[in-house]
């Protein structure tokens, strides 16, 4: 069986450096994207046929089935997934939001990776050789910030998720974890104001914000051989703050 990776959200900075660093690891790399396929092009002149692109609108749901058909149908199946997309990230007060806001980032960030995993699973457990890797959030560790009520709403829905598949697969020999960083200093941030942005890095012990740098290597870490007993478990990356 080949070594692939499926990167969903690949076009994020955190995608696009996972993807740098791995791909010598895989036989194939996967890249979903949406419609954008922005810091990919360069990533497919260098790996060519090594990268295959798809773009899926993660808010449409029937695209959503689609994409995960191309992959069945292309008979290059992911062993390790590695779901990294996230609904826009902005400050909203609870009484401003409506629920299609709740249900856009539920869709894109939980509907999703259970359409991908309810298919894939079944086929990667055949080979007992898989690893699933959800990118979750700080925000599921303690106290969450105000004012960011859809977004860790749908990311506490990931991580009941990743709980409950990780037990259930646990046998099969699939790994399925998340990871939890702090604030990330990558473009997901634009819709926050820079106030916020500073404030949070001042209340960091380190004074600054996480780089994509040093949150990938977990990432790396997990998709390894050395993190075969890990499982079911939310990793923080908080840059030294005890959560």
């Amino acid at each position: 069986m080949s070594n692939v990776l499926l990167v969903t959200g690949s076009t994020s900075d955190i995608g696009v450096e996972l993807i740098k660093n791995v791909h010598q690891n895989y036989d194939y790399i996967i890249a979903h994207y949406n419609q954008n396929k922005g810091n990919l092009v360069e990533l497919e002149k260098k790996l060519k046929d090594k990268l295959i692109l798809l773009s899926s609108d993660f808010l449409d749901e029937e695209d959503t089935c689609k994409v995960v058909d191309k992959i069945i149908e292309k008979g290059i199946i992911p062993n390790h997934i590695v779901h990294l997309p996230a609904g826009k990230f902005e400050n909203i007060k609870f009484s401003k939001i409506n629920w299609q806001k709740f249900n856009n980032d539920l869709n894109i960030s939980l509907r999703s990776i259970v359409i991908i995993l309810n298919k894939l699973l079944p086929i990667i457990a055949k080979e007992k050789n898989g690893k699933v890797v959800i990118m979750l959030s700080s925000c599921t560790l303690n106290i969450p910030p105000k004012y960011l009520t859809s977004y860790i709403t749908s990311k506490y829905a990931l991580l009941g998720l990743m709980k409950a598949l990780s037990q259930e697969y646990a046998g099969k020999g699939i790994t399925i974890n998340g990871v939890s960083p702090s604030m990330i200093e990558t473009k997901f941030l634009n819709n926050i104001p820079t106030l916020i942005i500073k404030q949070n890095a001042e209340n960091s012990p380190t004074k600054e914000n996480l780089k994509v740098s040093e949150v990938v290597p977990t990432i790396e870490f997990l998709l390894s051989e050395k993190a075969n007993c890990i499982t079911g478990q939310n990793i923080a990356i908080t840059n030294g703050n005890i959560m």
